[in-house]
């Protein structure tokens, strides 16, 4: 066993391994076998029926022997640390892998917050790419037991498996200690700049590959990115954070729309995962033949940002989604609607998610696909969490296409984005109701000059399609009342919240 081995050791052993490759940043960059997450792999351990994937305690505990019995026979690595920095709130976390694969250790202790003489292990992660699962999808297996604060991966070799091994469990955790975890970038504000004339805390959720990452990042008004994955909202609007490293995608990476994550990935310490590298080390962020769901990580110390303890209360929600018709670049919902378009959770889907999601539009409540249970939950905690933070504004950005995909359609650009997260922190974004969903819709943003980006009706209307529209804004409300009356646990006033 080898344990909490440094970054140099672990590149040492990296190089040793026939799929690893030296960049033109000298940084290393491995190529998976497994691209993405295992959804239809994953399962959580439990003998009563639940809306997840679910395996028996009995079975459970078989594929547990096998793995021990293997991991019997192989020299391991060990890496401990903790989810969290805030001495109140952090979990002891640990990863038990085969030292057969150092890259994933390497890349996990730039997530981790150091271990300290108080840490004590709280999470176990166990992580086997050489050991199949035989009869499970594709020969690979995610077991989640939370009983036992336990996860155990059997076959795949991507990283995310490490990382949301510790991160899904934790979403349990924060919901049995009131809270609610979302699957959400973190930045700040700076008091000068705010409204309020104090610093200020936004939240922006959103499915991976869907801009989270980016919209966390890209700076205006001062901001600071905190977290680009994962934070706990607690009662009163309270967040605690997880990582100490920033995971992010790197399809279509530029140093002019993203600065700050492309100098962190192009640094030597980072971490590449499935990136495009020649055989003389260069690297195309924009080559996709391989999978265009690449990767990094690299530590958060190694870029600006705020200090991921005591961040200021929730001031803003982003939800991200992603789509190609009649969704407007911004809008703004009343107090009733946020709970429903959080479990909306609309996007398109892209390769994170793995081949089946890829392209196709999705409906994940929160863009959380990691919650542990009946996603009713997580709707009806954000309604008890929402009357107790009362200033909290909440806005769905559309980081898509508005007009479909064809000839005539526009593209919400990174610095339109850009500039509704500034105009909201400004306050200097103008508002009308929409009188098709309810919402507010903008109707002007400083530095955006199309009007048919911030009011979609606009651009059907003049290009001759104004029945498309009609049918697709008919079909949307039907579909979105259908699927949240699907949940029958959720609080009926969340369905009753889009006035269909």
């Amino acid at each position: 066993m080898t344990a909490n081995p440094d970054q140099e050791l672990l590149r040492e052993l990296a190089l040793q391994h026939p799929r690893i490759q030296v960049t033109e940043f000298g940084n290393l960059n491995y190529r998976a076998l497994t691209t993405s997450r295992l959804g239809p792999s994953t399962f959580f351990v439990s003998d009563r029926e639940i809306p997840k994937n679910r395996i028996s305690r009995e079975e459970a505990d078989e594929w547990a022997r096998r793995q021990d019995e293997y991991i019997a026979q192989q020299d391991m690595i060990l890496v401990e640390g903790y989810i969290g920095p805030d001495p109140e709130f952090r979990t002891g976390c640990r990863l038990y892998i085969e030292k057969s694969q150092p890259n994933i250790p390497g890349m996990q202790k730039h997530l981790y917050f150091p271990k300290d003489d108080a840490w004590e292990p709280e999470f176990t992660v166990i992580y086997t790419p050489g050991l199949p699962a035989p009869g499970k999808p594709d020969d690979k297996l995610i077991i989640i037991d939370l009983d036992n604060w336990t996860t155990r991966v059997f076959g795949s070799d991507y990283f995310g498996e490490s990382k949301m091994g510790g991160l899904r469990m934790w979403n349990r955790l924060v919901y049995d200690r009131g809270g609610l975890a979302l699957h959400a970038g973190l930045k700040t504000f700076p008091a000068e700049v705010t409204r309020s004339g104090e610093e200020e805390s936004m939240l922006i959720i959103g499915l991976s590959g869907t801009g989270k990452t980016t919209t966390t990042f890209r700076q205006q008004l001062g901001s600071l990115p905190v977290q680009d994955d994962f934070v706990a909202l607690m009662p009163g609007g309270t967040i605690h954070t997880t990582e100490a490293g920033c995971f992010a995608k790197t399809f279509g990476l530029d140093p002019d729309d993203e600065p700050t994550i492309y100098g962190g990935t192009t640094r030597p310490d980072a971490w590449l995962e499935n990136v495009s590298v020649d055989e003389n080390g260069k690297v195309d962020f924009f080559d996709t033949s391989y999978t265009s769901n690449g990767r990094c990580t690299f530590p958060l110390a190694n870029i600006r940002h705020r200090d991921p303890r005591d961040v200021p209360p929730a001031r803003y929600l982003l939800i991200l989604n992603r789509s190609d018709h009649v969704i407007p670049a911004v809008s703004k919902l009343n107090r009733e609607q946020i709970v429903a378009y959080f479990m909306l959770g609309e996007t398109k889907g892209t390769d994170a998610g793995g081949a089946a999601e890829a392209g196709k539009s999705l409906r994940v409540p929160g863009t959380n696909p990691f919650f542990f249970d009946d996603d009713a939950m997580q709707g009806n905690r954000l309604l008890e969490l929402l009357d107790t933070v009362p200033d909290l504004e909440a806005f769905v950005l559309n980081t898509g296409r508005i007009g479909g995909e064809g000839e005539g359609s526009k593209k919400v650009t990174i610095p339109d984005s850009s500039a509704i997260v500034q105009g909201i922190v400004e306050g200097t974004i103008q508002w009308e109701e929409d009188p098709d969903f309810g919402y507010l819709v903008a109707s002007s943003v400083n530095g955006i000059d199309d009007i048919e980006l911030l009011q979609p009706r606009r651009l059907y209307e003049r290009t001759g399609r104004l029945a498309e529209y009609e049918d697709v804004v008919a079909r949307l409300k039907s579909e979105r009342k259908a699927y949240l009356e699907g949940y029958t646990a959720l609080d009926p006033s969340v369905a009753a919240s889009l006035g269909v």
